[in-house]
């Protein structure tokens, strides 16, 4: 049985590179056992293949190569028992990351669905569940750059970008709408899921009963379907009770198509 082995029939063996082979040597990680006098060729033997073997495993893992160094030159069980349990640590933390990532997508796609779905012009009467909002009172009138108080509102409340799935919505005072004044809002707030935690302050909208109407096109196009809500509300004897919620569902940054933009109007109300 053949004992040695060439840096090239070690590569070809196991599928690890030959620069990397020869790097390995290089820091010490793993040093070829022979070398031949007359030729300096360095050899590796077949008692070496469990070591590369675990190196492979262990890079697999994502171990870093100073951490395997540490474990190769003392050879302690102890050594090698703390490093896996940091490393599976790191991926039980990560696991945690991409399933809470995973509810965010799951979450988005029914969104879309029921934006794609719902039928628009059309004023349904629905109770809406309790939110958690990151919130700003910030003055917007319509037709301005929005973008920028989003960003204000995103510092304010130590929130990264990794949070772009969630909902941005505007919020017109109840003296404004009552005053039919449908173009200048009084906030801005991003809805907050079960996974969003920030030290900041944030805000609750309570459950409501509402009135809701979903529409073609963005917040620039929404007075008409304020007044089709303020008809409703007066024909059913309804009274406004709180700031609308005004939510594009489906905009610029999910289709290049304006004819597929979709906006909601929400106005709390009880009967007088």
């Amino acid at each position: 049985m053949k004992e040695f082995f060439t840096i090239g029939e070690m590569s070809k063996l196991f599928h690890v590179k030959i620069a990397t082979l020869r790097y390995y040597d290089e820091i010490g990680l793993l040093k070829p056992q022979y070398t031949n006098e007359q030729n300096n060729y360095r050899y590796y033997s077949t008692q070496q293949f469990e070591r590369l073997n675990s190196i492979k495993y262990l890079r697999t893992l994502g171990v870093p190569i100073n951490r395997m160094l540490d474990f190769y030159n003392y050879r302690e069980i102890d050594t090698l028992v703390e490093m896996l349990k940091k490393k599976q640590n790191e991926i039980n933390g990560k696991k945690r990351e991409l399933e809470e990532i995973e509810r965010k997508i799951s979450r988005r796609l029914t969104q879309i669905e029921d934006a794609v779905t719902t039928p628009l012009d059309t004023i349904f009467e629905v109770k809406i569940p309790e939110w958690r909002v990151a919130y700003l009172r910030r003055e917007y009138v319509l037709g301005d750059d929005i973008e920028y108080p989003i960003s204000e509102l995103s510092t304010n409340h130590g929130i990264d970008g990794e949070i772009f799935l969630g909902k941005i919505g505007i919020s017109i005072s109840v003296p404004d709408l009552k005053s039919n004044k449908f173009d200048r809002y009084s906030s801005i707030f991003m809805v907050l899921e079960d996974e969003d935690q920030f030290a900041t302050s944030e805000r609750t909208f309570p459950s409501r009963n509402c009135l809701q109407i979903r529409f073609k096109g963005t917040h620039m196009d929404s007075s008409r379907y304020y007044r089709k809500l303020f008809a409703y509300m007066n024909e059913h004897n309804y009274e406004l009770t709180g700031d609308s919620i005004e939510i594009t569902l489906i905009d610029y940054g999910i289709t290049n198509d304006r004819d597929k933009y979709v906006t909601e109007i929400v106005l709390p109300y009880t009967h007088r």
